[in-house]
């Protein structure tokens, strides 16, 4: 639960962001940060001490060549607070002026060492003509679409690599979870789900997801100061209205801002804030320049 404060308390930060990172801040298409301004306006948003956490399901190395990189190099204040959570909370670090802090990793959640081989074979045999294995993730398993392929011909293949990931697993006799589909372990119980997006297909424990991401964002940042009582969750998917839902559970005034609402929009009992005209980073771009123009004009 937040902690309470006057209102006229002056260090508490006018609002703070839990951002998504492939979509709201990379480009699909790159996979990088394709907008300079979107940089700008989160250096300059963390300098005028807006707390700023990244809730992705991206790798330590990804978040700190393609997020951090950029953000230290164009300056962070020394009072920045930004915190990247990897892996839907499987592993997460800070990111400060000096740099990135040592990362720490959920290793009991990850998939065990055989399966975990039984699926880069898998890849490497029947689909490595569509996708490749990230090597550098280390609490889930991610399948990504190589940059050289159409998408439609990617969302075709992972459709089929989905079912054969399925079937691996439960041949290998772990629960697992694909949309409506169970298969469970020798308990009765589930333990990892198969969770596709546009460009990738990740396997993770099913104690991952962006609600845990946002949790670790908010106890990190309660250990520097004052929390903020205005929340924006920001994300491209289905998946990333948790960050809001642990924000609304938690007592926050929580907004969501989806950038690929076409996807489809979910009810809930807090704001959900679309732009019109724009998706993915440069909705992403449009929605931060607001916040800068808000805060700092």
């Amino acid at each position: 639960m937040r902690t309470q404060s006057s209102p006229a308390d002056v260090s508490r930060p006018p609002l703070g962001l839990l951002l998504d990172v492939d979509g709201p801040i990379a480009s699909p298409e790159t996979r990088s940060i394709a907008i300079p301004s979107l940089v700008e306006d989160l250096v300059a948003l963390t300098a005028a001490g807006v707390p700023v956490g990244f809730v992705t399901g991206r790798s330590e190395s990804f978040m700190v060549e393609e997020v951090a990189a950029p953000l230290l190099a164009h300056g962070l204040a020394p009072n920045a607070r930004v915190y990247s959570v990897c892996e839907k909370g499987g592993v997460w670090f800070q990111i400060t002026a000096e740099g990135t802090g040592e990362a720490r990793v959920a290793h009991e959640v990850a998939v065990p060492g055989p399966v975990t081989d039984a699926v880069r074979e898998l890849a490497a045999s029947e689909f490595s003509d569509t996708m490749f294995f990230d090597e550098t993730k280390q609490a889930m398993i991610s399948l990504e679409q190589r940059t050289d392929v159409a998408n439609r011909d990617y969302l075709a293949a992972q459709a089929r690599f989905n079912d054969a990931a399925f079937e691996l697993f439960a041949a290998h006799g772990l629960g697992v979870r694909l949309g409506e589909r169970e298969a469970t372990d020798a308990r009765g119980e589930v333990h990892f789900r198969i969770d596709p997006t546009i460009i990738s297909t990740d396997i993770e424990s099913i104690t991952l997801d962006k609600a845990l991401g946002a949790e670790r964002c908010l106890a990190h940042f309660a250990k520097s100061g004052e929390l903020p009582r205005r929340w924006y969750s920001v994300g491209d998917s289905r998946g990333d209205y948790r960050m809001a839902d642990h924000l609304h559970e938690a007592g926050y005034d929580a907004a969501h801002v989806d950038v690929r609402p076409s996807d489809g929009m979910l009810e809930r009992p807090y704001p959900i804030i679309t732009i019109e005209g724009a998706i993915n980073d440069a909705a992403g771009a449009e929605f931060l320049a607001r916040c800068r123009r808000e805060l700092l004009s």
